[in-house]
């Protein structure tokens, strides 16, 4: 009895090992092809902080965050009465300096004819002066008319010269106040999701202020970091997908868009501890995301087909 049990034990012991080996083999997770790159992180989107850029109390809003908004429509209006009544008084101005400058134009032109006609006279009068056919008395008369009609143009000059600088600067701040009162409606830029909604009706806003956060979701981005000794196979443009968690059984699109020319030490949010103490290279995806799907934040896993001329494989792996 002894001695089949001796006979029996060895065997059992090979019989443990092999399953556990297989167990370990079957368990072992699998190695990451050698056409790829791995890497994660989260999702980015293109955000634009539109600001106010007037002063003025908010008296209407569009904004609702979540909802998708189009270039140039309307997100927040700010009250614009004063604008309107300081546009009105300076058009007024303007309309009247306008009337002045006719005026003292259609003068001036008067009296260049008339300095014309006594320069004439003049020439005739000292003519006939020489030939002692008119006084010296009359040749004084006409030598005065001339003289005044020249002064009287060069007084008229200087006189509209001023007014059409008023007019002028009377119409720039007319111009001024059409832009700052089309500043008053602030509209979306890009075609985008509202993000933030920072302002309330009711609520007074400066130049400067945040009214909204928009993020363009259409333009998404992906930023992974890879070690020093893998960088030097990923080129722009290069193909990739990613993958997150709230939608596991989709591969989003991407390409090699940015690599940093710098090394750093690997960021805080990668989920590999191991790898936080290492150098690596930053290098951004940017994603297809024609549904808007993805979302700012999202965590996602990303995989980068470096080798010219291979293919996808059948299925993408995390690696452990």
């Amino acid at each position: 009895m002894v001695r089949r049990t001796w006979l029996w034990t060895p065997a059992v012991l090979l019989l443990l090992a092999a399953g556990s080996y297989a167990f370990y083999v079957y368990l072992r997770p699998e190695p990451l092809p050698e056409m790829l790159l791995y890497g994660n992180g989260r999702i980015e989107g293109t955000e634009v902080r539109v600001s106010a850029e007037v002063p003025g109390r908010v008296v209407e809003s569009a904004l609702v965050e979540g909802t998708t908004v189009g270039a140039g429509d309307l997100l927040v209006r700010l009250d614009d009465t004063e604008l309107r009544l300081e546009l009105a008084q300076a058009r007024a101005e303007a309309a009247a300096v306008e009337l002045e400058r006719q005026r003292l134009a259609e003068e001036l032109r008067a009296w260049r004819h008339h300095r014309e006609t006594a320069g004439a006279d003049l020439a005739r009068a000292r003519e006939l002066r020489q030939r002692d056919t008119i006084p010296e008395a009359r040749l004084e008369q006409v030598e005065n008319a001339a003289q005044e009609a020249r002064a009287r143009v060069a007084a008229l000059e200087a006189q509209l010269s001023a007014v059409e600088a008023r007019h002028e600067a009377a119409e720039t701040a007319a111009a001024l106040l059409e832009t700052r009162l089309d500043k008053t409606r602030i509209h979306a830029p890009i075609d985008a999701t509202v993000l933030v909604k920072a302002v309330e009706e009711g609520e007074f806003v400066q130049p400067g202020r945040v009214v909204a956060v928009l993020v363009d979701l259409y333009r998404v981005e992906l930023r992974v970091f890879l070690p020093q000794r893998e960088i030097g196979k990923v080129k722009l443009g290069d193909p990739a997908r990613a993958r997150v968690d709230a939608l596991p059984e989709r591969d989003f699109e991407a390409r090699v868009a940015r690599v940093d020319q710098r090394a750093q030490f690997t960021p805080r949010d990668v989920h590999m501890p191991e790898e936080r103490v290492t150098q690596v290279f930053g290098v951004t995806l940017a994603l297809a995301n024609p549904d808007g799907l993805l979302k700012p934040g999202m965590v996602a896993d990303a995989w980068i087909l470096w080798q010219d001329g291979a293919d996808w494989p059948e299925r993408l792996i995390v690696p452990r």
